[in-house]
Formats: structure tokens, sequence, C-alpha cells
């Protein structure tokens, strides 16, 4: 099984000089199973150049698992020219809006209506297929198994396990590590923790000893601070989830636009001064990354 990245960016697309070495494309990840499936966690801006790039083989049968539907996880769909191309077959996967009452056709079909792009999802040519997950369902595609289960973000958000012939890959989609809402000394302070103990260890389980863990990082620490709620990581945080779920290795990924080159390049260095013996190997996630499972 084999893993690419064609978008790194978190938030909104950040390209120019200062971005170039780790990519200025918003969240996409391509999965090539053993067997030559593919499957495509998240369709942010990176989707346009690995649809180019798959168009070059003929006809294309996909899977794109979307974690969440906010623009930068889905922004790249409208260029991703395989769904213009009669005889490719794209199957979506993805969470049913709770909050707007709207299933993921409905919300993909919206960001490509008239007011918003010159070709309604209705004008595409390629065959295209929805399918709605439940958390916690485990389903086939080809020769790969996929796992989902629910994050922690401001809209329903899936991480997504893929397996394939002894392969394991874990992607976290966006995720706040969850804070207790309770003072200390309030009665509900220790049943609100065993509560987000449970969904860790939910989340952990899931992952548990994968081989590659990509996981969002997109603040540091002091950021993080100011930032709760926003529902992203940090490096710190991420780390800590990739040592409970026993990942063999961790990629950050999701950067933050105002992060330049140099300052993810010394990010990464103090990681890995500081790692633990039994920690899993560390490096940020860039553009055109590939890494063989095998």
């Amino acid at each position: 099984m084999k893993v690419r990245f064609w978008g790194v960016r978190g938030s909104i697309p950040s390209p120019g000089p200062d971005t170039s070495r780790y990519g200025g494309n918003t969240t996409c990840i391509e999965v090539t199973t053993d067997g030559g499936a593919t499957i495509i966690l998240d369709a942010g801006t990176g989707i346009r150049p690995l649809g180019l790039e798959l168009s070059k083989k003929g006809p294309i049968e996909a899977a794109i698992c979307i974690s969440h539907t906010h623009w930068d996880h889905i922004q790249g769909l409208p260029f991703f020219l395989p769904l213009f191309i009669p005889g490719n077959k794209i199957e979506f996967f993805g969470a049913f809006d709770p909050v707007y009452q709207k299933d993921l056709q409905a919300i993909l079909a919206q960001q490509m209506e008239y007011c918003y792009f010159p070709v309604r999802e209705l004008e595409l040519k390629a065959e295209l297929l929805y399918t709605t997950l439940r958390e916690g369902r485990s389903f086939e595609y080809k020769d790969a198994t996929i796992t989902n289960v629910m994050m922690n973000h401001p809209v329903l958000t899936y991480g997504y396990r893929v397996d394939c012939n002894g392969q394991s890959v874990f992607f976290s989609g966006d995720h706040e590590p969850p804070q207790n809402i309770y003072s200390a000394d309030d009665t509900f302070f220790t049943e609100y923790a065993e509560l987000i103990n449970s969904k860790m260890g939910q989340i952990c389980e899931v992952a548990r000893d994968v081989d590659l863990f990509i996981v969002d990082a997109q603040y540091t620490e002091p950021e993080l601070i100011h930032k709760r709620g926003w529902g992203h990581g940090s490096f710190s945080s991420a780390l800590a989830m990739a040592r409970l779920a026993k990942a063999k290795r961790v990629i950050f990924t999701h950067h933050d636009p105002t992060r330049v080159d140099d300052q993810i390049d010394l990010i990464e260095k103090k990681l890995k001064a500081q790692a633990r013996r039994n920690d899993p190997s560390i490096s940020m996630a860039r553009e055109g990354l590939e890494i063989d499972l095998a």
C-alpha cells in the first residue's frame, strides 16, 4: 500500500516562496492499495493536481472519503478532472450533517450551484455514488477495509483507517483534544474526564498499531491556548494520541497557513530532539511525499 500527499495545509491555500517546500494546497491524501485501488482522503485543493495525474491513466475508479465538509477539505472537488469524464466511477463516503439535516451529496452539490461554480453537479459526466456512513462502520472497497471513527471538531468529522494486506494507515481529519468543561472542584469534573478518556480510547482503538498515523497538528501549544474550540490539535497533542495508539510512524499535517517552511523545519527538529526512546518516527507532511508501506 502506498500513500502520497497532495495537499498538507489547513484552513486556506497558502502558495508562495515561503511555503513551496512543504506546499500550499489544502488537505488531500492518495492511498493506492496493493491491488491498484485508489482511495482519496479529503478533497482540498490538492485533489486538483491528483486528478490531472489520475486522468493520464484512462478510465478511473476511486473512492473519496470525506472527513468533513469544511471548505479546505472539499474546495478542490469542482476542479477534480475525473468528475468531468464519461466512463469514470467515483464513490463518495462521509457523514450526514445532523445540524443542517443534509447528507454528503446535498452539501457537495451545493458548492457547485451556479452562484458558486459554472458547472453543476448534475452536469458532471462521471458516474457518482454516495454512501452515508454511520460511526464505527467498516466497509470494503476493492482490496481494502476502511473504518471510520468520530473525531472532535466543530462539525461532525470522521477519522479513517485503511487496512490492506496487513498494512494500515490512519488519517485523523481535523481533531482538537477534548477539554474538561468543568473545574476540578465541580461535581461533574470526574464524570466528564471519564467521558473524555473513553472517547480518546475509542479513537486510539480504531488506530491501534497502525503503520502510519497522519494527524492534524495545526498549532503549537502557545497558539492552541488562544484558539480553543477552533477544532485543531497541537504537535504535542497529536504525538500524545499517536503514542496512545502505539502507531509506528506519525506524520503531522494540516499546517497552519501562516507557518512558513523554515518554521516547520525548526518544529520538526525540536520534536525529534525531545522524542522518547519508544516514540514512533516523526516527520512533517509535504506535498509529493510518498510512502510505501510494503
